[in-house]
């Protein structure tokens, strides 16, 4: 097994997860990039080598596959890795009415945002508390706080993964493995070409931007201090609150002490 530690970064081809494999590398972590897009894995895979001198692995594969998750794993175990840091960051979001829109989209969807990353969670997470150390980043989003929005899956996605985080962190914590949900808001990056939205994000105001970098140092400093809770950026922060009247370390420290479930 490698004495190094090592990342999993989904949805690494572009944006912020490949923002993430870069800080992730700068800070001499070994890496596995995972997405659809072979070519784009490689000529990241060839930069942060070049770069950093650290070992990077590439996995195509696409999360929509509800084995995916799995097979993923078990290339990782073949490569002779244990994950020390997992990025779900892969994601995607319909443009059409939610009745207009095949259910094989919706399930891809859903099979990408919430069932890939929960089940990379529960696949990687016991190796992590075994050995007394994680950390786990799932990118949520500043929509996880706003209220929904018509025909989208996307803000009630979010908002499981936000909730998700939170409680996987309550549990994993005590054992030196540390969950945050990373929330940014506008991040320049492809998702909004490739989801149709474009045109209207770039209409946005300038202040409401972030560069996906920024987002992924302020994610990376977040769960290695422990914060299970990350708004990318001091204008999300600022909008983030104001959506949501009960502070986020309020409501941690609700969900943690009065849960009448807890074992």
């Amino acid at each position: 097994m490698s004495q190094s530690r090592t990342a999993l970064v989904t949805g690494a081809s572009s944006g912020i997860g490949a923002a993430f494999a870069r800080v992730l590398a700068d800070d001499g972590l070994d890496l596995v990039l995972v997405a659809r897009r072979q070519e784009k894995l490689d000529e990241l895979a060839q930069e942060l080598r070049d770069r950093r001198g650290v070992r990077v692995e590439v996995v195509a594969a696409d999360l929509s596959d509800p084995a995916a998750p799995r097979a993923v794993v078990e290339a990782v175990q073949e490569l002779g890795l244990e994950v020390d840091v997992l990025v779900n960051n892969a994601g995607l979001s319909g443009d059409a009415a939610f009745t207009e829109t095949p259910w094989s989209a919706l399930a891809a969807e859903i099979q990408v945002m919430v069932t890939a990353v929960t089940e990379l969670a529960h696949l990687l997470a016991p190796g992590m508390k075994q050995r007394g150390h994680g950390r786990i980043v799932n990118v949520s989003s500043l929509a996880a706080f706003a209220p929904p929005g018509e025909s989208l899956l996307y803000t009630g996605i979010k908002s499981y993964v936000l909730d998700m985080s939170q409680a996987l962190d309550m549990e994993l914590k005590p054992r030196g493995v540390h969950v945050t949900a990373l929330c940014p808001g506008f991040t320049r990056s492809e998702f909004h070409a490739t989801m149709g939205s474009a045109e209207a994000a770039n209409r946005l105001p300038a202040l409401l931007w972030q560069e996906a970098d920024a987002v992924a140092r302020e994610g990376w400093a977040a769960v290695e201090t422990g914060k299970p809770v990350c708004v990318a950026g001091r204008v999300n922060k600022v909008l983030s609150h104001a959506m949501r009247p009960v502070p986020f370390r309020l409501q941690y420290l609700m969900g943690r002490s009065l849960n009448p479930l807890k074992h």
